[in-house]
């Protein structure tokens, strides 16, 4: 009969050797799946670098793109750049023309305040010429006291003509009575021309009619004689 100490020895061995057969095994099928780990390795390797390779193509795909959207923003830019310039010129004329009106605007508006009246003037000049007449037809001689009622007369005749002038002079009319002044076709007319003894060629020697200027505008030219060479 077997022993207790021979019985756990048989079991002892009988252990030994199941973890020899486990480690055969074990050995044996780690040297089997090296070859596939090794390929399995491999294949993700390969993979890693495509994933790399595919990576940095849309990495440099994405390069490019910008780039192309780069210059067409450029390209609108230089666009509206140039819209805005043109608009930008166009506005500036705009504001040129409109400054042009309201300026001409202006002076008509003026000129209408100052030269609004001219029409009248002329039809007043009429009867200023009346007056300074009806004074010069009065002889002096008979300004006397022994004649009251041509002395009131001629006195309300010379104080109407200067107050009438007094008028004219508030609204910009004054008289032009060029004697001995250098004949200017804008201010006079010459009615003739005649040599005259100690008088300068091209000065006026008489004065026909009187003229009158509205706010330096020639309303009515004074018609008068100049005198010419010998």
């Amino acid at each position: 009969m077997l022993t207790c100490q021979s019985v756990r020895y048989v079991q002892k061995m009988l252990i030994s050797y199941k973890v020899n057969n486990l480690l055969i095994l074990s050995t044996c099928f780690c040297l089997r799946t090296s070859p596939r780990l090794l390929c399995v390795a491999t294949q993700q390797k390969n993979t890693g670098q495509n994933v790399e390779e595919d990576q940095s193509q849309s990495q440099n795909e994405q390069k490019v793109e910008p780039s192309s959207a780069e210059k067409m923003l450029t390209e609108e830019k230089a666009k509206l750049e140039e819209q805005l310039k043109e608009v930008t010129d166009k506005y500036k004329r705009a504001l040129a023309d409109a400054e042009n009106v309201r300026q001409r605007s202006q002076k008509l508006v003026e000129e209408a305040k100052l030269y609004g009246i001219q029409s009248f003037c002329k039809d007043l000049l009429e009867v200023a010429d009346i007056l300074e007449k009806a004074t010069e037809s009065v002889p002096k001689e008979e300004i006397k006291d022994e004649n009251p009622h041509l002395k009131s007369l001629y006195e309300g005749l010379v104080m109407t003509e200067v107050q009438i002038q007094k008028v004219f002079k508030k609204h910009g009319l004054l008289r032009l009575n060029p004697v001995g002044a250098k004949f200017d076709p804008y201010e006079h007319e010459a009615l003739f021309h005649a040599p005259m003894e100690g008088k300068e060629p091209g000065t006026i020697a008489l004065v026909s009619k009187i003229g009158y200027k509205l706010h330096g505008r020639t309303l009515r030219p004074a018609l008068v004689g100049v005198v010419k060479d010998a």
